[in-house]
């Protein structure tokens, strides 16, 4: 795990009040890369939820798997595929707490849409082709309760992607960020 996902934990750490009382039922990661984030929800609220976790690279979905059952976590399904793929019909209004630390690093288009692990980080023009394709998703999987936690750099223009999910009756605002050698690291709720 790199800077943004000890920050994501750290967002969720500092959360974890919050989210307790907000008795989540079920969460959902995309992009779970190592599987880190949703492990550490699942261990900080507790096992009754249904965790789910997707990521384009297969061996990212097994090593997911792999991370929430060395850890005790049983109930995470992992998925391989593109954002909710394969969960999103499933899980429509029933996410209380979805997580997604987007391939965000501003690049030439062409680096987009891979399988490999550039995918984890290739995120387009200003790092938001991912994002954007991920943010009208975001109001069909949340719940009445649901809680969406993002990260972004300051490329990826936070206010602007608050903005667009603003004009979906979702408010946004930053929980927690950090300077990592060149990045402005934010975590946003």
């Amino acid at each position: 795990p790199a800077e943004d996902t000890y920050l994501f934990v750290d967002a969720l750490t500092q959360d974890t009040a919050f989210l307790k009382e907000l008795e989540p039922l079920v969460s959902l990661e995309i992009g779970a890369g190592t599987g880190v984030v949703s492990t550490h929800l699942s261990r900080a609220l507790g096992r009754r939820m249904a965790h789910f976790a997707t990521d384009v690279n297969t061996r990212a979905a097994e090593i997911s798997k792999a991370t929430a059952t060395e850890n005790g976590v049983e109930s995470m399904e992992v998925v391989v595929g593109d954002l909710a793929t394969g969960l999103h019909h499933r899980l429509s209004g029933k996410v209380d707490v979805l997580l997604f630390n987007p391939p965000y690093v501003p690049t030439p288009p062409e680096e987009v849409g891979s399988q490999g692990i550039e995918a984890s980080w290739a995120g387009g023009i200003d790092g938001r082709e991912v994002i954007d394709r991920f943010l009208p998703l975001v109001p069909d999987l949340l719940s009445d309760k649901g809680q969406l936690y993002l990260v972004l750099v300051q490329e990826n223009r936070p206010d602007d992607v608050c903005s667009i999910l603003g004009k979906a009756g979702l408010a946004g605002s930053c929980v927690l960020e950090k300077r990592a050698r060149n990045e402005l690291l934010s975590v946003w709720r």
